[in-house]
């Protein structure tokens, strides 16, 4: 058996030590950390890359087909087109009728209109389909080349297999290094904000890690919290992490596909018939998926999920084969007593002041830790004498 890494290195960058709270700037952004000594963040665990879990371990990194990427890879384009070719002649016929031209004229306009916008539109569409194929096709790739980091709840310790290594490492949950990051800069379009999640340790002057792209800030600290929630034993299943939505039944499988379609229309049938949501909202859910090919991006998750099974996952090392496997509850490790006082410090102060970052919060959890005496103490001594 591989043993954990303590992380030590000589690597000057590696000698910093960083903390759940620490805020680090560079030139397009910052960098916030959340572990080492994974602190709770009490931000309702998500992600969608967690490809497998049970009892004993979880995959991240592998993940699942899902069903809005193939939305925003067929809908997307094809929305901006129809957006292009069809509100153009429309608004250009809305200001023609304003101005008092003839139908003739306006409808002369419309055609003009769109034939501009047609050659517009036509092969940055194609462009930015061809794009989004590219990235689908280096994902599902990943899906049976890449092997996924694995948690193990049981041991408390994280494996990490980068590619082009003869051996996983093997690294004390503890001492993981997690960290999101936001970073924004211009283009032509303006300025953009890019957001991401991390992971890793430092093994012989390098950094090991990985990195997700994420949806927002609070996306990323969700995919975070759902390992942090899955390894201290506050998440047991798939579903809590992966359908916040509720679209799986009890015997649906754990993946995407038709089975979601349906159970969000009947969902939407019933919230109308509830009156928790109005027609309006109905009417866009449909014009939502009609612009989005319908079901045709749940067929196709159904499919790359059978293409998965049938060619398999990456065979894992036999040292990774053996390390997974459960051991007696007797030999489980537990938590630290550092992280289990600073957590409960961190619930407490968040119940009092929910509304405050987390960042601060965990701040000021370190800064009580490593006073001398605490506040209440202090007083209290102060006030005797």
């Amino acid at each position: 058996m591989t043993k954990p890494i303590d992380t030590p290195s000589t690597d000057p960058a590696a000698m910093k030590v960083y903390r759940a709270g620490d805020i680090e700037s560079f030139p397009s952004g910052y960098t916030t950390y959340l572990a080492p000594l994974p602190l709770p963040t009490e931000v309702s665990p998500h992600s969608p890359y967690v490809s497998d879990l049970n009892d004993t371990y979880l995959d991240f990194g592998g993940g699942t087909p899902q069903v809005f990427s193939w939305q925003m890879t067929l809908g997307g384009p094809f929305t901006a087109a129809v957006f292009v070719l069809l509100g153009g002649p429309v608004i250009g016929a809305l200001l023609g009728a304003s101005f008092g031209y003839e139908w003739a004229d306006i409808w002369n306009s419309m055609q003009g209109i769109f034939l501009a916008g047609y050659e517009i539109v036509f092969w940055p569409s194609l462009y930015s389909l061809a794009v989004g194929l590219g990235v689908w096709f280096n994902k599902h790739s990943q899906y049976t080349e890449v092997i996924p980091t694995r948690f193990n709840r049981q041991r408390r310790e994280v494996c990490f297999m980068p590619q082009g290594a003869q051996a996983p490492l093997f690294v004390p949950w503890e001492s993981l290094c997690a960290w999101v990051v936001q970073a924004q800069g211009g283009s032509q379009y303006g300025v953009t904000r890019q957001y991401g999640m991390g992971m890793g340790f430092y093994h012989e002057g390098e950094l090991v890690r990985v990195e997700f792209m994420c949806a927002g800030m609070p996306l990323a600290i969700a995919h975070w919290e759902a390992v942090r929630a899955y390894m201290e034993y506050e998440v047991h299943d798939l579903k809590s992490i992966q359908d916040p939505m509720d679209l799986q039944g009890p015997n649906d499988p754990p993946h995407e596909g038709m089975h979601t379609f349906r159970n969000a229309r009947a969902r939407l049938h019933r919230r109308i018939r509830e009156k928790e949501v109005g027609w309006v909202y109905g009417f866009f859910w449909y014009l939502y998926h009609v612009m989005t090919f319908w079901t045709l991006p749940n067929r196709l998750v159904e499919w790359e999920v059978k293409r998965i099974a049938k060619v398999g996952r990456k065979k894992l090392p036999e040292a990774m084969q053996a390390w997974s496997e459960s051991i007696p509850e007797e030999q489980w490790a537990k938590p630290s007593e550092a992280l289990i006082r600073l957590g409960q410090r961190v619930k407490e102060l968040r119940q009092r002041r929910p509304q405050r970052a987390i960042t601060d919060i965990f701040a000021e959890v370190y800064r009580r830790e490593h006073e001398p005496l605490g506040g209440a103490e202090r007083k209290f001594k102060r006030w005797r004498k």
